[in-house]
């Protein structure tokens, strides 16, 4: 997590909330939100996370969508629900339109892929409302996007692949195939 970024004197609003499953992760960006001025509060799963704002809802939030007790979405409309201007973002390894929209219409300011380091989400929590998310500098292909989305159901589906086909509406031989390669670049 490199720290390129200017930061900003936030005062004594200055409360993160981090809930995220991923434990490297999490301490990882909780270090670097810290030394760039937030006060940093964690939780690994959307009960503590629950717990942590029934005592303060944070003036900030990073929030992953898929937590082992639950979807981050719920935290999200939690702390929306106590303190309406908190800056919410969600961070997610399986990013797509819907989960996105939805993210937005419960109150996040922004969405996040994963792996995110903490320049964007510093950039993400910092942005005013009337400026725009510069354009990725890397996108993914529109072949690696099929991968990637290939594999989150093969997921969902407990690597069952003919449920996968099935779900995807995909003859199950092709989707071996598929699976057996590498993902695209």
């Amino acid at each position: 997590m490199s720290t390129t970024e200017t930061h900003v004197d936030l005062g004594e609003h200055n409360n993160l909330l981090i809930v995220d499953d991923d434990k490297p992760f999490l301490q990882r960006l909780a270090r670097a939100m810290e030394s760039r001025g937030f006060s940093v509060e964690t939780a690994e799963s959307v009960t503590e996370g629950m717990a942590k704002i029934k005592i303060a809802a944070p003036d900030f939030a990073v929030v992953d969508m898929r937590l082992n007790d639950g979807n981050g979405l719920d935290v999200i409309e939690n702390i929306r629900s106590q303190k309406p201007d908190c800056k919410a973002i969600i961070l997610t390894g399986y990013g797509n339109i819907a989960t996105a929209v939805t993210a937005v219409k419960m109150g996040a300011i922004d969405y996040l892929a994963k792996p995110a380091d903490a320049d964007d989400v510093y950039t993400a929590l910092m942005r005013k409302p009337s400026d725009k998310a510069d354009p990725p500098e890397n996108p993914m292909s529109a072949d690696r996007v099929r991968w990637e989305h290939i594999q989150r159901v093969y997921e969902l589906c407990d690597r069952n692949v003919s449920e996968t086909a099935r779900r995807l509406n995909m003859h199950r031989r092709t989707l071996q195939r598929i699976l057996a390669k590498r993902a695209p670049r």
